[in-house]
């Protein structure tokens, strides 16, 4: 079983990868999309979404990282993952995915499943302009209002060159709302001959034995989950035991801590705010420590308050 470490946008960043990844066990990263329209970004574009660039394109831990890319336009999004691929992204992902409605009312991410057409221009253009060694993948929701074109859009991608389609089992409509519909994605699974990852509420090891009985799929993406449990990844792979809240709270100080740009330390307060939300699903002291955090504003006094509890 191969678990891949999901892109969430605003979330999931360069430190939130190289603390998750640190264990060793996921076997690939994506990055947050590029959202492309018509430009080819430098590459010093590029390293800044993803800094694994400079070094092999891996985390620390030997994590493979690959660059994702949003947008409806096929040739901008091909030289665009051309430059990736060159500066030595692990190939490069297509996002079909995103419910944002910023996004899709610009006609990006989810809102291109209701043209199945499109998303083949895009992966076929994309599939060209990427050397052969390099693998290009895509991720999609069932559907953007329905899962009636789920089929023809899986089809389009593998027709298109994908070698991997991850498939999140909800529609753009239904967002994040449960439940997840796994057994759809057995059904995607079994028309096209590339491998389909399976993803959408996987919160626990349980979760992940269910998804892969009922989607068919030997792998899976976790993305939410991960935030909630940090150590998801070791439970699902190796039975590890959940992290304890002591560890969390000290993973909580790694990341508020972390090298970065001076000019970015600025958003770390919010960013911490932020993953306390998914915390306080796994962790009850989650909720007691974001009353003391939620209305500071800097952030060494949040440091402080966090390392009371680690």
């Amino acid at each position: 079983m191969k678990i891949i470490l999901a892109p969430m946008e605003g979330v999931v960043d360069y430190a939130m990868r190289e603390l998750l990844t640190a264990s060793g066990h996921y076997d690939l990263c994506i990055t947050e999309f590029v959202r492309v329209v018509d430009q080819v970004y430098r590459p010093a574009f590029f390293r800044k979404i993803c800094p694994e660039l400079d070094h092999g394109g891996k985390t620390r831990s030997g994590t493979p990282v690959r660059v994702q890319l949003l947008g409806q336009h096929a040739d901008w999004m091909a030289e665009n993952a051309a430059v990736a691929a060159h500066l030595g992204s692990r190939g490069v992902d297509i996002n079909f995915g995103c419910p944002a409605k910023t996004v899709n009312r610009h006609r990006g991410g989810a809102v291109l499943l209701q043209e199945p057409e499109t998303l083949y221009k895009i992966v076929k253009a994309i599939r060209q302009a990427v050397p052969g060694h390099q693998p290009v993948s895509a991720k999609m929701r069932l559907g953007y209002a329905t899962a009636d074109l789920a089929l023809d859009c899986a089809h389009a991608i593998k027709s298109g060159g994908a070698n991997m389609l991850t498939v999140h089992a909800r529609t753009k409509i239904e967002g994040y709302k449960p439940p997840a519909h796994w057994h759809i994605i057995d059904d995607i699974r079994r028309h096209i001959n590339i491998p389909v990852v399976a993803n959408g509420d996987i919160w626990s090891r349980a979760d992940a034995e269910k998804c892969r009985r009922l989607s068919g799929c030997e792998d899976i993406m976790i993305g939410r989950g991960a935030l909630c449990l940090p150590n998801l990844v070791s439970v699902i792979k190796v039975n590890a035991a959940p992290m304890p809240w002591k560890e969390a709270c000290a993973l909580l100080i790694s990341y508020a801590c972390f090298t970065r740009p001076s000019q970015q330390r600025g958003y770390l307060p919010s960013r911490i705010k932020q993953w306390f939300s998914y915390l306080k699903r796994h962790y009850p002291e989650a909720h007691i420590l974001f009353e003391k955090i939620k209305r500071l504003r800097q952030l060494d006094e949040i440091i402080a308050m966090i390392r009371k509890e680690a």
